[in-house]
């Protein structure tokens, strides 16, 4: 099984970090606003990162890391992989699933 640990983004910078063991179910969610929360009342729906795990013990400690980071840390991590802050669910969609 595989486990993801992932940052979506809005149109003005809103960061969001979770974790899943179904990536492309759950930036599906954010997107419709499936679910009500933070993501749905701030429009975060572009997925701008996403690690890989294989245990989900590692992705939840990688995600609770992730949270505790500054800001400005985060987008450095984020530009690392994807300087635009491109929407890599199209990504996911076409079966390529890597960051």
């Amino acid at each position: 099984m595989v486990y993801h640990v992932y940052i979506l983004a809005n149109a003005c910078g809103v960061l969001y970090t979770g974790v899943t063991r179904d990536l492309e179910r759950r930036v599906g969610e954010h997107q419709r606003d499936v679910v009500d929360g933070f993501t749905k009342r701030y429009e975060i729906h572009r997925l701008v990162y996403f690690e890989a795990f294989g245990d989900i013990r590692n992705a939840i400690a990688r995600e609770k890391q992730l949270k505790g980071w500054r800001r400005e840390k985060k987008i450095a991590l984020i530009r690392k992989e994807n300087p635009r802050f491109g929407n890599l669910s199209g990504r996911l969609w076409q079966g390529t699933g890597r960051n």
